[in-house]
């Protein structure tokens, strides 16, 4: 049963142009690009077939294929990564089980976040598309809430049901919650974590829809598929002591930067 990740990338980032290729310093003073630290994390990933970064951009693609990536050129009218993620599809010979989308802004995505993706997928047959969700510290809902007052769009937040589908995708803080929370305590927030595995068909039907309102509202990509009604499935990862955080402004690197010293990432 085959897995192939995609990991998309494009040059011209509303927020941050040209991400894929910011250079981050790791533990031990090499600098690395975003994308090539994404490749890295997706390399990681046991039970993987195929790793191919998606881009319409030919610095990318340059720089990608000369750090060894298999690449594939997309169309630059994909609006988003599940849609270049259905053009990857489309192109390969042989349709594998999933395709999982490792956004390339989450270099520090660990290996057993996308391992237990996978492995959450395959356990609800039923399921076409799932997402990784981490519960929040009292600490980094702070963080989330800080990025917030100052006016950045940062993390996204995840609320789902009993029976772990989403209810809804934000980038504002959801769910409120009316007390204070310890910094070292859970709360009842959770960070949504940028990768998604889909089911073939799934995928493929995803690209046939039109933009969804909620989604150009937020700008996320997955609430296409809440708004047509079919399930996203969540599964709560565990951080097993590591940090998270996505590069989405360019205030992100030095946090990056200094989580990646913390966990003596090179």
């Amino acid at each position: 049963m085959s897995v192939v990740i995609v990991i998309p990338a494009r040059f011209a980032s509303t927020r941050y142009p040209g991400k894929p290729l910011v250079e981050l310093r790791g533990a031990e003073g090499q600098t690395r690009s975003l994308i090539r630290r994404s490749w890295e994390a997706a390399r990681a990933v046991k039970g993987v077939s195929r790793v191919i970064v998606a881009t319409d951009d030919s610095r990318i693609a340059d720089h990608a294929a000369d750090f060894g990536a298999e690449v594939a050129m997309t169309s630059p009218d994909c609006r988003n990564g599940t849609e270049r993620c259905a053009e990857v599809l489309a192109g390969l010979p042989k349709t594998p089980e999933m395709i999982v989308n490792l956004q390339g802004d989450a270099p520090l995505t660990p290996a057993w976040f996308v391992e237990d993706l996978i492995a959450g997928l395959r356990a609800r047959p039923g399921a076409e598309v799932a997402t990784p969700v981490l519960n929040c510290s009292g600490a980094m809902r702070a963080d989330l809430l800080a990025d917030r007052a100052a006016g950045r769009v940062g993390g996204t937040t995840a609320v789902f049901g009993t029976d772990n589908r989403a209810l809804y995708f934000s980038k504002e803080v959801i769910p409120f919650v009316p007390h204070e929370v310890p910094l070292s305590a859970p709360s009842p927030v959770f960070h949504h974590v940028g990768v998604y595995a889909y089911r073939p068909d799934a995928l493929t039907a995803y690209a046939s829809w039109p933009e969804g309102r909620l989604e150009r509202l937020e700008g996320l990509e997955q609430l296409r598929f809440l708004e047509h009604g079919r399930p996203v499935l969540c599964i709560e990862v565990q951080a097993q002591g590591r940090e998270f955080w996505e590069l989405n402004n360019p205030e992100d690197v030095p946090r990056i930067e200094s989580m990646m010293r913390r966990m003596g990432m090179a």
